[in-house]
């Protein structure tokens, strides 16, 4: 097998067999897909069904806390489980641009198919093409993933005044370590994505009858979330700046260059409102997991206009206006 993708790994051919067997039916070995069907049959389940599907690109292809393929996988299982469902099956279809090392294709599918196995999600079918050089980033991902609802009746519509919004740990990481591995800004640093399921953290807060809404704070960060949330609820939403986690490495990387934490993403966080009389025993629930060891409540809903305000450290207000422009340049 060559060492680079070449336009005939996107023929249909040998090469292309040989890219797929090689590549991606060793990766996710006895679990691989049959790659001589064109459609794969899903087992019969009892319950609801719940689908999402995103595509996936970032510059690097490898950053510190994660991959174009680890990226991939948490970010679509991610969707289902802050929608209340355990994943089960997925699909990965894939743009490779004529050039882009074997080495790390290799490495990135084998990321990928190994947060898989650890969520407990199934690749049922894939696709593979190939661009000419120099039209592409090196690749693309492109993930849908099938999950079986195991807590239903979560939504903004049942947001009250009074309820608690928690965030699972520090924001910001993601957008700052990849932004640091491209060295636009001739920066080093030593921020890890925070790229991870957020299963876990979910599962830990299904059981509460109190919890009404979870969001992973992707691109645009936790303000986009907490905009979203107010436009949907039709309430106030105030955020305290003193109890915002934000790891000092990321605060003065922003504050050098004029970001806000606020907006940039996260891809391993979950953003939950819950009752006010849950909302400790909902941060407990997550202090005790590895990914929610620095959770905190941040904000409260409020009744008044749908606005998001932010009480700073001093006792003043900002109001956090709905993301306009990428506060970075693109990374997922």
């Amino acid at each position: 097998m060559s060492e680079r993708v070449l336009l005939a790994h996107g023929n249909g051919g040998r090469y292309m067999r040989e890219l797929i067997d090689e590549v991606f039916a060793a990766a996710f070995g006895d679990q691989a897909p049959d790659t001589r069907c064109d459609a794969a049959a899903l087992p019969p389940v009892d319950g609801t069904l719940m689908l999402t599907t995103d595509g996936f690109t970032v510059q690097p292809l490898e950053f510190p806390g994660g991959d174009l393929g680890s990226l991939a996988l948490h970010g679509s299982v991610n969707d289902l489980a802050v929608s209340g469902a355990e994943p089960r099956w997925l699909t990965l279809a894939v743009v490779l641009e004529e050039g882009l090392e074997i080495v790390r294709l290799k490495r990135l599918v084998a990321s990928f198919a190994a947060a898989a196995r650890a969520a407990g999600a199934r690749v049922m079918a894939g696709d593979t093409k190939v661009v000419p050089r120099g039209q592409g980033g090196g690749a693309y991902f492109s993930v849908s993933a099938i999950g079986v609802q195991a807590r239903p009746g979560l939504g903004a519509d049942r947001i009250e005044p009074g309820d608690a919004l928690l965030v699972s740990g520090p924001v910001g990481d993601h957008g700052i370590a990849v932004m640091l591995a491209r060295e636009d800004f001739e920066l080093r640093g030593e921020i890890v994505s925070d790229c991870a399921s957020v299963l876990p953290l979910c599962r830990a807060l299904w059981p509460l009858p109190g919890l009404r809404f979870l969001r992973d704070p992707t691109r645009g960060g936790l303000a986009t979330v907490a905009n979203e949330i107010v436009q949907a609820c039709g309430r106030g939403l105030r955020l305290f700046e003193t109890a915002l986690p934000v790891r000092d490495g990321t605060r003065s990387v922003c504050e050098m260059l004029g970001y806000d934490p606020l907006y940039l993403a996260c891809e391993g966080r979950v953003v939950a409102v819950v009752a006010a009389d849950q909302a400790d025993a909902a941060l407990a629930r997550w202090r005790v997991l590895d990914g929610g060891r620095d959770a905190a409540i941040v904000g409260r809903i409020e009744g008044g206009a749908p606005r998001v305000v932010l009480q700073t450290a001093i006792c003043g207000e900002r109001v956090l206006d709905e993301l306009e422009d990428d506060p970075l340049p693109r990374i997922c």
